[in-house]
């Protein structure tokens, strides 16, 4: 199972479709990675930290992090290889821009696609987002969180940074985690999504 994580390329791999994900509120979404952490045959804890394990902690859900964002689909991307916590490339490809406001600010996230998970059932509209901000190294972990994006029929699209999520890498050293590009650093505090797991 570990060996999936690896594969997919994605910090989290629930069993359930990349769809059925897209629709959970971010209660379920939690709820749901609490129960993968504390089940060994999924859990990326190394084994000392899954003997003690109870629950990830998280900053309480909060709508004011669940943001509308423009759209802006880039065309002619080429594909490129994200640097990893390891040697590892995987090929990705930008696929958009997320321009929203926050505090009477403007900001931009770039999400990206990955090039071999597209390919796989289930994931045809899977987009990757990566972020840091000023919480990093602090309530959260130091090299900034993911959430798992799903290509959106309108130009509002809605990111829910409840949902936002450490790479397995912050848990575990033995897996490879990709690094978020520093064009995706927000110059801001977003306290939402999971906490750093300890010091």
């Amino acid at each position: 199972m570990k060996s999936l994580f690896l594969v997919l390329l994605i910090a989290n791999s629930f069993l359930v479709s990349a769809q059925e994900k897209a629709n959970q509120t971010a209660q379920e979404f939690q709820d749901e990675l609490n129960l993968n952490f504390a089940d060994k045959e999924k859990s990326p804890l190394m084994e000392e930290d899954l003997k003690a394990f109870s629950k990830l902690d998280f900053f309480p859900i909060s709508e004011e992090f669940i943001i509308k964002a423009k759209f802006i689909r880039t065309r002619k991307e080429k594909p490129f290889e994200m640097k990893t916590t390891t040697e590892r490339l995987p090929v990705y490809k930008k696929y958009g821009e997320l321009h929203f406001s926050f505090d009477s600010k403007t900001f931009k996230l770039n999400v990206y696609q990955n090039l071999d998970l597209i390919k796989k059932e289930g994931y045809e509209d899977y987009l990757f987002l990566p972020f840091s901000d000023t919480t990093n190294g602090n309530d959260t972990y130091i090299g900034g969180r993911y959430i798992d994006c799903h290509i959106q029929k309108d130009l509002e699209w809605t990111i829910d940074f409840n949902k936002a999520y450490n790479p397995y890498c912050a848990y575990n050293y033995k897996y490879s985690c990709p690094i978020v590009p520093l064009e995706n650093d927000l110059p801001i505090a977003i306290k939402a999504g999971v906490k750093k797991f300890h010091d």
